[in-house]
C-alpha cells in the first residue's frame, strides 16, 4: 500500500512484494503481455521514485493504461504521489529556494510546480510560504 504522506514506494518489511516473481510463477505466465509488462513499468518507476521513469512508462503503455477507468484513477494518485515525494526531496535541503530553481530541476513547468506547492502547503503536507512576488518557496522547520 501505498502511504497517503511521505515517500511513495518507500519500502516496508512486510507488504514488499516482489512482481517478476509473481509474473513469472505458474499462475502469472498465463496473463502474460503488454497489459503485464505496463503494470510491471510502472511498479518498477514507483519503487525507484522516479517521476521521470513514471511519465515514460505512461507513454510507452498510454493505451494499456488510460483504457481502464480504475487503473487511470490510481495512476493519476500514483502521479500526484511521486510529484510530491519529489518535491520533498528536491527542496528538503534548503530553507528558502527559488520555484524556478525547482521547476527546472523537477523538469516541469513552472505554473504546474507553483501550483502543486501551493496545493501542498494547504494540506500541510509541506510546512512554508509561496513569495510570488520573490518568486521563492520559504520553507519553516
Amino acid at each position: 500500500p501505498i502511504p497517503t504522506k511521505g515517500g511513495v514506494g518507500a519500502k516496508s518489511d512486510k507488504s514488499t512484494v516482489d512482481i517478476t516473481s509473481i509474473i513469472s510463477s505458474k499462475q502469472g505466465v498465463k496473463y502474460a503481455g503488454r497489459d503485464i509488462d505496463a503494470m510491471t513499468a510502472i511498479a518498477n518507476a514507483a519503487s525507484a521514485r522516479s517521476l521521470a521513469q513514471y511519465q515514460s512508462v505512461t507513454s510507452t503503455y498510454s493505451t494499456e493504461l488510460q483504457e481502464d477507468l480504475l487503473i487511470k484513477h490510481h495512476l493519476n494518485f500514483l502521479h500526484e504521489q511521486l510529484l510530491e515525494s519529489n518535491l520533498i526531496r528536491i527542496i528538503e535541503p534548503y530553507s528558502c529556494v527559488e520555484i524556478t530553481h525547482v521547476a527546472e530541476l523537477i523538469e516541469m513547468p513552472l505554473a504546474t510546480v507553483e501550483k502543486k506547492l501551493s496545493q501542498m502547503i494547504l494540506d500541510e503536507k509541506l510546512n512554508g510560504i509561496l513569495d510570488q512576488g520573490k518568486g521563492q518557496l520559504i520553507v519553516y522547520e
